[in-house]
């Protein structure tokens, strides 16, 4: 079913009665009001806003149906959907894929109880593999039809307005990279475009042998989230080093794509990187720093744990609806090795061109 018709078969739905919950469909004219639902509800994440919507359907082509509830105009509860169909990595919905956090966020008990429904229903109705929400906590607790995905963990960590507190808190060997970045002079620099950042992200994941998203999806961001999607790359006398784009919500700062070139780890790029985005976030006000997803037994996973972070699991929930096992789409699936090893020997352009093509379909 089409979002058009999907919008079309709840517009004729019969008018609730005063005080009755309604069902409605994401528009255009209705973001505003979606996005501060989002900024004032607690159980919503930066993954939620309506922008998602936009950056989904012209980065990937993919469908999206962003539902929400409301009570005598006022909302009660959002759940942005998106589907990925792909004949190698399956077909399944999802709140939200490309983002770690997601799934239903609301006000009152009745709203989130529309909310599972219709995305149960649609999820039927799609004939999906399966429907998966990226819940930080379960939803769905003690329910057996509702899988977990015990793969990934989060880490968050509180900052204050001091640099030397911040400083001090990073456990000891982490500081001494920090300042060996520091000590080779390496600056810090906002850009307004994706090209530097790009560079250094797509050399970063060739190495790991992972496909790189398209330049188009890093500037879509940008284009969508403004001043809350910052752009900030690290130099060494004047050459590039390392790059992050990284999202802005409430008190928090949430670096979420991040790489740098072959000169990085000879000079503490990545390390400086993130202290020297701590610092400027710490003085916009963020008192929040989120390292974000990585998977148990990764060097990410090693790396944030250096730096004085403790992981939190992320419960991520999985019902079955026409597949009969949760789906193992991640580079720690033994039988993508292979692969991993021929995309690191591609050359990197022939990388970035294949690249975008095939990560679309992963979520």
């Amino acid at each position: 079913m089409s979002a058009l018709a999907e919008h079309v078969h709840l517009a004729d739905s019969p008018a609730p009665a005063a005080g009755e919950l309604r069902l409605r469909l994401l528009e255009p004219h209705d973001s505003r009001r979606w996005d501060a639902y989002v900024d004032q509800c607690p159980q919503a994440t930066f993954f939620h806003r309506a922008g998602w919507q936009r950056v989904l359907r012209q980065a990937f082509g993919h469908r999206t149906w962003f539902y929400y509830v409301e009570r005598g105009g006022v909302i009660e509860g959002i759940l942005p959907l998106g589907e990925v169909r792909s004949r190698v990595f399956g077909h399944w919905l999802g709140a939200l894929p490309f983002c770690v956090y997601g799934g239903i966020a609301a006000s009152s008990d009745a709203a989130r109880a529309m909310l599972d429904q219709a995305a149960q229903a649609l999820a039927r109705q799609l004939g999906v593999g399966h429907l998966e929400y990226r819940h930080i906590a379960r939803s769905h607790p003690g329910d057996p039809e509702w899988l977990v995905k015990p793969l990934y963990v989060t880490f968050r960590k509180a900052i204050v307005a001091d640099d030397e507190q911040n400083m001090n808190a990073i456990p000891r060997k982490q500081r001494a990279m920090v300042r060996k970045g520091i000590k080779f002079g390496l600056q810090g620099e906002v850009d307004q475009d994706v090209g530097r950042f790009y560079a250094a992200y797509a050399r970063s994941v060739h190495r790991l042998g992972t496909p790189v998203f398209s330049r188009r999806y890093f500037a879509l961001l940008k284009e969508t989230f403004g001043d809350d999607c910052e752009v900030r790359v690290i130099t060494h006398n004047g050459e590039l080093v390392a790059g992050v784009l990284s999202f802005f919500f409430r008190d928090q700062v949430l670096p979420y794509y991040g790489g740098g070139l072959d000169n990085a780890r000879a000079l503490a790029g990545n390390d400086f990187m993130y202290w020297n985005l701590m610092q400027a976030s710490a003085a916009r006000g963020m008192r929040v720093f989120d390292f974000g997803r990585s998977k148990l037994g990764t060097g990410a996973f090693d790396f944030k744990k250096n730096w004085g972070f403790e992981p939190e699991p992320l419960d991520y929930e999985v019902k079955l609806i026409g597949a009969t096992a949760v789906p193992e789409n991640n580079p720690l699936n033994p039988k993508y090795r292979l692969f991993i090893r021929m995309w690191q020997r591609l050359p990197l352009p022939v990388a970035n061109m294949l690249g975008p093509h095939i990560v679309k379909n992963l979520g």
